[in-house]
C-alpha cells in the first residue's frame, strides 16, 4: 500500500479485502485480545526501528483466523440485532489500537481508521466513541442497509452528532443509495466539524456484481479511482 511509507493507517475492512490486502510482500500475521476473542490482523511495517508508520488490517471476529461467529449467524433476520454487532466490531478496532500501543515502532500519535460497507460503519461508531484517531476515511458505509434498517439510519446519524474526527466520506452514484453518505457528510457540515465528500461516477466492476454494482468500487478493482483521494485527505491530517 502506497501510504504505507508516509502514514500511520489503522485500517478496517471486511474479510475478503483484508486476506487480499495480505496477499501482498512484507505484513506480518499478529494475533490481538480483544476482550475474550482472539483476532487475526495483518501488520505491514517499513524497515528500520521507526517510530514511523504501520498499517493494520484485522480479519473481522468469525472471519479468518478471528474467534466468534459470522455476523450473519450472530444477527440473524434480527434487524435490532445489527449494530449490536457493529458495536462488537467497534471494541474489536479499538482493541488493536491497545495492541499498536504496545509496538515501539509504531507513532501511535498518528492514527487513523478507514472501513468499506460494514466496516465504514464501524469506522463512524468507533469515532464516535474515541478520539485516539485523527482522521477516518467512510467508503459507503451502510449503502446496502441504509433504506431498510431504521436502526442502522439512527446510529448513524447518532455517530455523526457525536464524532469529532476529521472524516471523508465516499460513495459511488449507482450503489444503492448515496444517502447513508450524503447524510452523514451533512450532519459534519452543519456541526463545523472537517470532512471531505467525494460521490464517483457510476462504477461498474467485472464480473457478476452480487450487490450493488457502485458498492464495488471500493474493492481492489475501483481502488485507481480512490486512493489519491484518500492519500490526499490523510495526509493533511497525519503528517
Amino acid at each position: 500500500m502506497k501510504s504505507a511509507s508516509l502514514l500511520l493507517v489503522f485500517l478496517f475492512c471486511a474479510a475478503s479485502n483484508a486476506r487480499a490486502q495480505a496477499e501482498s510482500p512484507k505484513y506480518q500475521e499478529v494475533f490481538y485480545a480483544s476482550g475474550n476473542l482472539r483476532i487475526q490482523a495483518y501488520l505491514y511495517k517499513p524497515e528500520g526501528d521507526g517510530p514511523f508508520a504501520a498499517v493494520m488490517v484485522p480479519e473481522r471476529r468469525g472471519y479468518g483466523k478471528s474467534d466468534g461467529e459470522i455476523w450473519r449467524n450472530e444477527v440473524g433476520r434480527a434487524q435490532s440485532q445489527l449494530i449490536p454487532r457493529l458495536e462488537a466490531e467497534a471494541d474489536d478496532m479499538l482493541a488493536a489500537v491497545d495492541y499498536l500501543r504496545g509496538l515501539p515502532y509504531v507513532d501511535v500519535r498518528r492514527l487513523a481508521v478507514m472501513g468499506w460497507s460494514f466496516g465504514g460503519v464501524v469506522t463512524m461508531l468507533a469515532t464516535a466513541r474515541s478520539t485516539v484517531f485523527v482522521a477516518a476515511v467512510d467508503q459507503a458505509g451502510g449503502a446496502l442497509t441504509w433504506a431498510g434498517n431504521g436502526y442502522m439510519r439512527s446510529a448513524l446519524v447518532g455517530a455523526a452528532e457525536k464524532s469529532t474526527i476529521p472524516t471523508l466520506f465516499m460513495v459511488a452514484q449507482n450503489d444503492r443509495t448515496t444517502a447513508s453518505i450524503t447524510t452523514l457528510a451533512e450532519v459534519f457540515k452543519k456541526r463545523n466539524v472537517p470532512h471531505g465528500l467525494v460521490v464517483y461516477e457510476p462504477f461498474t466492476p467485472s464480473g457478476e456484481a452480487r450487490t450493488a454494482a457502485g458498492h464495488a468500487i471500493f474493492s481492489s478493482q475501483g481502488a485507481s479511482l480512490w486512493e489519491k483521494d484518500v492519500l490526499a485527505f490523510l495526509g493533511t491530517y497525519l503528517r
